[in-house]
């Protein structure tokens, strides 16, 4: 629609993608369905907003290629007009964690290597790492926001034990991820676990919480995937697995789909004032539109 037809210029499409887990196969189809992604794995996405949860590594077979991907379009977007926002998942903080007190270490009282090989670490990743990659990780924030959303990682207040605002938030987050200490690395992979605080009971007074301190009108989340909060959530709580699930009375959106770990599963979501408004899936007998 043009402007000459509307009093308001079109609002550039914005984007959401939950938990990767090293699909890369997968991811780049999605995003090749939305337009996003071209045959040469360039940025196609002209002014989108593209928006990446976290958890880029571990379980699946390439992890690192996820993270090197997500860095390419970051780069490559704002060339024309788009941007691309990629938060810090709980996994890359064990991922973090495992490379700097494990084979980097003299020593790993604490087991921390151990721990993200337990959590479904893939040793290729830790050892094709690269500088590049490792700093590029470590910059990333664990909040952010666009127009009516709130973007986070994790279904929890587990946050606002870092700060009362986004910026807190990332501020202290930053601290975290620059300290030597392992002791605080081990208590920022614990405290980050924390999901399904919103839905269960009193969740949409949970999820009021992070957003009047940290902005927005509604949550986006992966972490907790769509056939967990299903689950969770009860019989009073309905959707379909395999789609975004909007709940605790329309505040939050979950878009973990689970594409590391269910062959048919995956999808990434174009958001709208108040839902998903668009959503591109794997299987293309299940792909629906709004």
């Amino acid at each position: 629609m043009s402007a000459g037809t509307s009093g308001r210029s079109r609002a550039r499409p914005l984007w959401v993608v939950g938990d990767v887990h090293g699909a890369l196969p997968k991811l780049k189809t999605l995003l090749r369905g939305a337009e996003l992604l071209g045959a040469q794995d360039e940025w196609t996405g002209g002014d989108a907003h593209l928006a990446f949860l976290g958890d880029y590594l571990d379980r699946g077979p390439d992890g690192l290629g996820v993270v090197r991907l997500v860095r390419a379009l970051e780069a490559q977007a704002p060339q024309s007009g788009g941007q691309v926002t990629a938060l810090l998942g709980n996994h890359e903080v064990m991922f973090l964690a495992a490379a700097r007190f494990g084979p980097r270490h003299p020593s790993d009282p604490l087991g921390l290597h151990e721990y993200w090989l337990g959590n479904g670490g893939r040793p290729q990743d830790l050892g094709g790492l690269t500088p590049e990659d490792e700093a590029w990780l470590l910059a990333r924030p664990a909040l952010a926001r666009a127009g009516p959303w709130l973007f986070a990682h994790a279904d929890s207040l587990f946050y606002l034990d870092l700060g009362g605002n986004v910026e807190e938030v990332n501020r202290a987050l930053a601290e975290r991820l620059g300290s030597p200490d392992p002791e605080v690395w081990a208590a920022l992979a614990n405290a980050f676990v924390d999901r399904l605080n919103f839905v269960r009971a009193g969740g949409a007074e949970q999820a009021q919480r992070l957003l009047t301190a940290c902005g927005g009108r509604r949550l986006v989340h992966g972490h907790s995937p769509v056939p967990l909060l299903l689950r969770e959530g009860g019989p009073a709580l309905s959707g379909d697995p395999d789609l975004p699930l909007l709940y605790a009375g329309g505040l939050c959106l979950g878009v973990d789909s689970a594409m590391a770990y269910l062959r048919h599963a995956g999808f990434i979501a174009r958001l709208g004032e108040a839902t998903a408004e668009e959503v591109v899936m794997i299987a293309p007998q299940l792909a629906r539109r709004g």
